[in-house]
């Protein structure tokens, strides 16, 4: 089996390289709107299997794609990337001080034409912050490719993050552990580290 990840995103890259497995990147520009009346996880699930799609012609037997979409929830607000530096700290601004849920919705296609379809959640805590730290935080780390404008693996998440319920992967962009066990359901077990 040959893993194909379609996706641009250097964490998810690294997440897939901290696994063990090789892989290899595909990328095609995909339109990321949802209809309007999906809410939460299903916004993140939907844009996943929206993703795979795209992708769906070119696989060949044997491969197994990976598409993947984090989105961020305050309420039922969905925060996903600042379209500029103001959005940003419009975003982050709504944050400070609150918990929020982070979904990762993730689609594994095969070439044979299997799919599954899932999502994780992980709820952030984030301290109060000031206008200044927000301000530092967009201006030197460049958050506008990331949904809520923020890393937890960034600057912002070391000074801002107090707590988590659940994967500290899924909000970096992909919960690996329920990547491994639907990998390895799906494959029989073939997709091994090194191999």
């Amino acid at each position: 089996m040959r893993l194909i990840l379609a996706s641009n995103s250097p964490r998810r890259r690294q997440l897939l390289t901290d696994l063990g497995l090789s892989y290899e990147v595909r990328l095609k520009e995909v339109d990321e709107t949802y209809p309007p009346e999906l809410q939460r996880a299903a916004v993140a699930e939907y844009l996943a299997a929206h993703k795979a799609s795209a992708y769906r012609a070119d696989l060949r037997p044997g491969e197994v794609l990976l598409t993947a979409d984090t989105i961020v929830c305050l309420d039922e607000q969905v925060l996903n990337k600042p379209v500029d530096d103001e959005d940003a700290v419009r975003m982050l601004t709504l944050l400070q001080g609150r918990a929020h849920d982070v979904y990762t919705g993730v689609c594994l296609l095969t070439g044979e034409g299997q799919q599954v379809v899932f999502s994780d959640q992980t709820r952030v805590h984030f301290r109060p912050l000031t206008e200044a730290e927000i301000r530092h935080y967009v201006q030197h780390y460049r958050p506008l490719d990331k949904a809520g404008a923020y890393g937890a693996q960034d600057w912002i998440g070391l000074v801002a993050v107090t707590r988590l319920e659940g994967s500290y992967f899924n909000v970096m962009g992909l919960p690996v552990h329920r990547v491994w066990e639907e990998l390895q359901r799906l494959t029989g077990g073939q997709l091994l580290p090194g191999a």
